[in-house]
């Protein structure tokens, strides 16, 4: 072994893969969102925003699938924000849970520093936390950080410019809804929403591990509820599953199962803000037949697995809520901190062997690139499988424990490396300074990475800061997906299996070792009411951005036609139940992005009343999606579809109204709407 320079190994390697301010306290000042409040108990405000990006001619985020392109809209994607401050410090967390496949840098470093623009220092990097729900069908290209982008053909600043200002709407609304109310806390178990698709990595930890997880899935649900006067404001619940129950053969922006969980919440009750956000889901998924590049479960219909798996959820944070009481313990406190997780030296104390080990710069693995085959139809790069490894680094010992020389370590074996994304030039390919953040509330502790974390990798971080602030641990969570974005974090036992997670913790073995070791400290300096340095921030790459997409051409109509005419009419009377197609003679739906509330959307099912058409049925409801597409051989004229699934109990005369915005050669816009003839329902 150790006649094998460290040249020779990374050949072979080669080779094989081919502001610290806690805000004063509130009641002082008139300020928006400084409501007064007795001098004990919470402050809370909790608010909704509409950050829908491009819906059609642009990649989509999730499953790096360059094929898949948007081409319409099921529903919308949204953050939700929740505000919770102690009355008698001031002390407060902003909360936001997003319907995104990731947070990334650019998120984070852009929404900190519009708030401190705001708010100053009321919000900042200690008691943000922006999380995503990790559905893999929101809009891509919004990071800035090429590893993320390339899949979208390039950034797309238009889709980033509506997520963020759909992200400080959410924050502007609960923040000037703060007021005087209580924090609740509760817990169900959910066994019928998720399954364990690295199940060869997650048998080679130690059995008391497995234990812990006797289904191989982690079913805890843990719900808050946020009231104001006795009135819910608010509900956050916590759940480890993926959102890829639609998957890469869906090509409409949507929100997943996780989205339609809160939908349905909010549905039925108006008013009340409801956000599903994600825990340590990174071998969950909720595709429960865990077919190979067949993805499945409870049926072979991805749409109704959607469906299904939200209500599964939705029905599990009703009883967590139904279970939700005061917490025993009052009080917010927050701490974060930038780590550079490419050079982390670790101590013995806190890997499998004792032994201290090293972080390395990020690296993708050949199992990363043949995709998660659990969730995915397809993979670009076919010929790879889960599972493929550096059998050299294998024959020289690199599975056992320990790892027998410190350069393998280095070169994080046995993964087979494909892509070295932190020594690309000309600067790393994703972000590798990153924050880690612990949040209290009460009884509850967050502990928030920037990755996704299996079970058995946060049941570790869990039980470090548990330990650490003496909480018990079902009072502790992996909140994953959190501030940034660095893909995988792995027990160093899984990572051996190289099973997809493995291949894309980029960091190496020794990734959540790093991460227990720096809960540790930051959890011991929160019990002792300190903080540790918040570190180096990482670099604004904003600049110098990649787009190999191009300009779309100027619109014009289809032959024959205008804009918003009718290409293909509905019939004039349904039935609910019935699903209702018109097609129109539209424009590039990307021409103008109808986000928020200041406009009317991408179309509308009205109804006929006494006083006029109103809406009955948006472009956000379960029953109406929209589908964009160019004529055969026309690559100027669009088509554009709305269906209505009628809902069951429907009555009434309606009709479909399209909003579109053409492009002249200029580049100036013009908007257009066109109306389907009435429609006897009944």
């Amino acid at each position: 072994m150790s006649g094998v320079s460290r040249r020779g190994f990374l050949r072979a390697s080669a080779t094989t893969a081919a502001g610290v301010g806690l805000i004063g306290a509130a009641g002082t000042t008139t300020r928006p969102g400084h409501a007064h409040a007795a001098p004990s108990g919470y402050l809370v405000g909790a608010g909704k925003g509409d950050l829908t990006g491009a819906i059609a001619g642009q990649g989509m985020m999730g499953y790096s699938d360059m094929d898949q392109v948007a081409n319409g809209l099921l529903q919308r994607t949204w953050a939700r924000a929740f505000i919770i401050a102690d009355a008698a410090t001031g002390k407060r967390v902003l909360f936001i849970t997003a319907d995104l496949a990731c947070v990334f840098t650019s998120h984070h470093s852009l929404l900190l520093a519009e708030l401190a623009k705001r708010y100053g220092d009321t919000y900042n990097l200690h008691n943000v936390n922006i999380n995503a729900t990790h559905n893999h069908n929101s809009c891509g290209g919004t990071s800035w950080d090429y590893a993320y982008v390339l899949a979208a053909k390039g950034h797309r600043h238009n889709s980033l410019v509506a997520e963020m200002a759909g992200l400080l709407d959410a924050v502007e609304q609960a923040h000037s809804s703060l007021a005087p109310g209580t924090v609740e806390l509760g817990h169900s178990e959910l066994h019928n929403a998720s399954a364990n698709r690295s199940q060869p990595a997650f048998i080679l930890n130690p059995a008391a591990d497995q234990r812990h997880f006797p289904q191989r899935i982690d079913p805890q649900v843990t719900a808050l509820r946020l009231r104001q006067g006795g009135s819910v404001i608010g509900e956050i619940t916590w759940f480890a599953t993926h959102g890829t129950s639609l998957t890469d053969a869906n090509f409409l922006i949507s929100s997943d199962n996780k989205g339609y969980a809160a939908y349905l919440a909010e549905q039925r009750a108006p008013g009340v803000i409801s956000a599903h956000a994600q825990t340590n889901a990174g071998d969950m998924t909720p595709n429960l037949w865990l077919r190979k590049m067949h993805p499945g479960g409870p049926t072979a219909n991805n749409r109704t697995n959607r469906i299904i798996i939200g209500q599964r959820q939705d029905r599990a944070s009703q009883r967590a809520l139904g279970s939700a009481s005061t917490m025993s313990r009052s009080g917010v406190d927050s701490s974060a901190r930038y780590v550079n997780l490419a050079d982390v030296a670790i101590s013995g104390d806190f890997t499998p062997s004792g032994r201290p080990a090293r972080t390395s710069p990020a690296m993708m693995g050949a199992a990363a690139a043949a995709t998660s085959q659990e969730d995915n139809t397809r993979s670009q790069l076919g010929f790879l499988n889960e599972g493929f490894r550096n059998e050299f680094a294998m024959a020289l010992g690199a599975g056992a424990t320990p790892t027998p020389e410190p350069w393998i370590i280095d070169n994080q074996a046995p993964k087979a490396i494909l892509f070295p994304l932190g020594t690309l030039p000309p600067r790393p390919w994703i972000e590798q300074t990153l924050p880690l953040q612990l949040i209290r509330i009460g009884d509850l502790v967050l502990a928030a990475v920037p990755a996704e974390a299996t079970i058995v990798a946060g049941l570790r971080i869990r039980r470090v800061v548990a330990d650490a602030l003496g909480v018990p641990l079902h009072n502790v969570l992996l909140q994953g997906y959190s501030n940034g974005y660095s893909q995988y974090v792995t027990t160093p036992e899984e990572y051996v299996s190289q099973q997809y997670e493995g291949g894309e913790t980029m960091f190496g073995r020794w990734t959540l070792c790093a991460y227990q070791q720096e809960f540790h400290g930051m959890a011991r300096a929160m019990a002792r009411g300190a903080r540790l340095s918040t570190g180096p921030r990482p670099a604004d790459n904003s600049g110098m951005q990649p787009d190999l997409l191009g300009a779309q051409p100027a619109d014009t109509p289809i032959p024959g036609k205008r804009f918003g005419d009718v290409v293909s009419a509905p019939a004039g009377r349904a039935r609910g139940g019935d699903t209702v197609r018109v097609v129109f003679c539209g424009a590039f739906p990307t021409n103008r992005i109808r986000r928020g509330r200041n406009t009317k959307g991408y179309f509308a099912v009205e109804k006929r009343t006494a006083t006029g058409w109103t809406t009955a049925f948006n472009d956000d409801h379960e029953s109406t999606e929209l589908h964009w597409a160019r004529p055969a051989g026309n690559d100027s004229a669009s088509l554009t579809t709305i269906v209505w699934r009628i809902p069951r109990g429907t009555a009434g005369t309606y009709r479909i109204r399209y909003y579109g915005d053409a492009k002249a050669p200029s580049g100036a816009l013009r908007e257009f709407t066109g109306t389907t003839g009435p429609i006897t329902v009944g």
